[in-house]
């Protein structure tokens, strides 16, 4: 069984300074770079955003941080403007190993969806690739770390674990938002979905 470690947007504006900074978030990044030798393959996801991301409470008139709307695809939080493209917010934590990733996954690239997945685009159905090249690569066993663990991390593992690879997230090496009992049920849906907490 060939294992991979996917390490979840760990870029600047997720950590504390950042645009959307998530508590503790340069806090795993040494545990992080820790647990690389023990896998087949590290692939690391970043998020990608253009100025005009609709994701960005900045681009709705009147709508506050964090808010709620309603998007084609359903439901979607209206985040700070952060991690814009080839913007300092938008890099890796600079003590982030990544001359040990095999790929880097960019996504939220398209201004009208966004992309919390390492597989899919929120709308559940456009995917990122990463399926296909873990596959390719006869990898089957994959765990997630990374920021947040409600979030995009949450996000990935389940989508991992219908894709039928085996999931596992390491909370100590995750940081969560927390947005009003995201945390708790992320948890939850990993759990049904049949990933592992470790």
């Amino acid at each position: 069984m060939s294992k991979a470690l996917i390490v979840v947007d760990m870029q600047v504006d997720f950590c504390p300074g950042g645009a959307l900074a998530v508590a503790g978030g340069d806090e795993i990044t040494a545990p992080i770079n820790g647990m690389m030798a023990e896998f087949d393959a590290v692939i690391l996801t970043q998020d990608w955003h253009p100025a005009d991301h609709l994701s960005f409470a900045d681009n709705h008139p009147g709508a506050a941080p964090f808010s709620v709307t309603e998007m084609d695809y359903g439901p979607q939080v209206l985040w700070p403007a952060h991690c814009m493209i080839g913007t300092e917010g938008s890099d890796f934590h600079m003590e982030l190993d990544v001359d040990r990733a095999d790929l880097i996954i960019r996504k939220g690239f398209r201004p009208e969806i966004d992309s919390y997945s390492a597989f899919f685009e929120n709308d559940h159905e456009t995917a990122t690739g990463l399926a296909g090249y873990l596959r390719d690569r006869g990898i089957t066993d994959l765990t997630f770390v990374g920021l947040a663990l409600d979030f995009c991390v949450g996000w990935s593992a389940i989508d991992a674990a219908r894709l039928g690879f085996k999931a596992t997230v390491v909370e100590a090496a995750c940081r969560a938002i927390d947005l009003e009992g995201s945390l708790e049920a992320a948890r939850q849906a990993m759990t049904e979905a049949g990933v592992i907490l470790a």
